[in-house]
């Protein structure tokens, strides 16, 4: 499908929904924090960067004109929405981003492989289920000042804005979570039998230590060697101390 039918079928439905009970301010992310969230997430020309409150879209029309990317932007204010694709026709953008009405609870922002948030610490929290039922593993999600509840960054990072901006001062903060895959519970293989627990990307692995996760890739060391393997749906594929070994969720 061709990058603006696809980007325009994400925004059907539900994404169009105007009724909500939260208005967050407007206020604009400096042009230098932008560049260093879509630097942290590692945005390349095969991502598609979903903006969630994307007020005047200079996220993801940022995101189109130095990656390549596609972009998506969520925003309620219908005056921002029309000023955002103003932005991205005056661009040149286009074909490569697209800007919708709507309540960034309900929309559909399945598909990214980045998302950018600047809003509001309960805000992020009514997103936060979702974005681990609904993000694929390995989606970079990247906040600008404020972070979700539980969930340890991946990364943070710390900026020093040239000049004062209005509505934040002249420091950010920005944090990174990468999405995991779903390890939790017992996988059997090869004669053995495991017990995973997990809490968002950290794993308490029985048996083992040093245990890791990074979207859908898993590490940890046993007794008998080093385990790197891979998350794929109810099957760990990877090798221990150099030899295949996949495990099976029970």
């Amino acid at each position: 499908m061709r990058a603006a039918a696809f980007i325009a079928f994400l925004l059907a439905g539900p994404a169009l929904a105007q009724d909500t009970e939260w208005r967050a301010p407007f206020i604009t992310t400096p042009d230098e924090v932008v560049e260093r969230m879509l630097e942290l997430a590692g945005t390349s020309a095969e991502d598609l960067v979903a903006d969630l409150g994307s007020g005047d879209g200079r996220i993801v029309i940022a995101a189109a004109r130095k990656y390549g990317a596609r972009g998506l932007g969520i925003e309620l204010d219908e005056r921002l929405v029309e000023r955002s694709r103003e932005n991205a026709r005056r661009a040149g953008l286009g074909e490569r981003v697209r800007f919708g009405q709507g309540d960034v609870l309900v929309a559909d922002f399945s598909q990214a492989s980045v998302v950018t948030l600047y809003l509001l610490p309960d805000l992020i929290g009514r997103l936060q289920p979702r974005f681990i039922d609904e993000l694929k593993p390995g989606t970079r999600i990247v906040s600008h000042s404020f972070r979700m509840t539980g969930w340890r960054p991946d990364r943070m990072q710390n900026i020093h804005v040239a000049e004062r901006h209005a509505g934040q001062g002249d420091e950010s903060t920005l944090y990174l979570w990468i999405v995991p895959a779903n390890a939790r519970g017992t996988w059997l293989g090869a004669g053995r039998r495991v017990r995973i627990e997990q809490n968002f990307q950290e794993l308490d692995v029985e048996g083992a230590t040093d245990a890791r996760m990074r979207g859908a890739d898993v590490s940890w060391q046993w007794p008998q060697g080093a385990f790197r393997g891979r998350v794929e749906g109810n099957r760990i594929a990877g090798e221990l101390a150099g030899k295949p070994l996949t495990l099976e969720r029970r």
